[in-house]
């Protein structure tokens, strides 16, 4: 079941900030939800374990059955397991589409490839956990256009140096598998592998 609630409510629960909003939860109250947020707590491996899962579960806005077959699928890749996990997140359309700056949430990005509105190499693809590979190129249907400006007006992100992307055409290429430096450094993936190893 889709989690649909707020957002930042997962922020402080996990403590660190999900959403990439500005006036995010977690930025003006950094410490756990609740009436004991702020108390110190002994934190245990296996907490330790659950937040860096969650964190980056979350931060991708996918379920638990998905990010432990996503798990699956790096164990058995050549390269460094966290590594792959984190690769084939990014590589999701609606994480693209966000990632571009064409939407403000992943949420809206799976709404618009749910609604239709998007194409991948020229075909509507309506799968918004699709994985696209590089030299892929996601465009919003020009019929489509007046429903998805509105989304990214304000935006300023900044896109990904693995994406191009023409905010005019409302069109994005996936250029490039991303190496980890070039990913969220607030993640543990060690700590997930560990979390599943158990």
């Amino acid at each position: 079941m889709r989690y649909t609630k707020s957002i930042c409510k997962r922020c402080r629960s996990v403590g660190a900030s999900l959403c990439g909003k500005p006036k995010c939860a977690f930025i003006r109250k950094p410490f756990g939800p609740g009436q004991h947020g702020q108390d110190r707590k002994k934190t245990s491996e296996y907490s330790l374990q659950l937040k860096a899962k969650q964190q980056i579960r979350w931060t991708y806005d996918v379920s638990e059955s998905q990010f432990y077959s996503v798990y699956e699928e790096a164990t058995r890749a050549k390269d460094v397991t966290g590594t792959v996990m984190l690769q084939i997140l990014e590589s999701r359309l609606d994480n693209i589409l966000y990632r571009s700056g064409l939407v403000g949430t992943r949420r809206q990005a799976r709404q618009v490839i749910t609604h239709g509105h998007v194409q991948v190499n020229g075909k509507r693809l309506n799968i918004a956990s699709a994985r696209m590979r590089p030299g892929d190129v996601i465009t919003v249907d020009p019929k489509s256009a007046a429903s998805v400006k509105p989304m990214n007006i304000g935006l300023t992100s900044v896109t990904p140096t693995w994406l191009k992307t023409d905010a005019e055409q409302l069109k994005v290429e996936y250029v490039l598998v991303p190496d980890r430096e070039s990913l969220d450094q607030t993640f543990k993936e060690n700590l997930v592998i560990e979390y599943y190893s158990r």
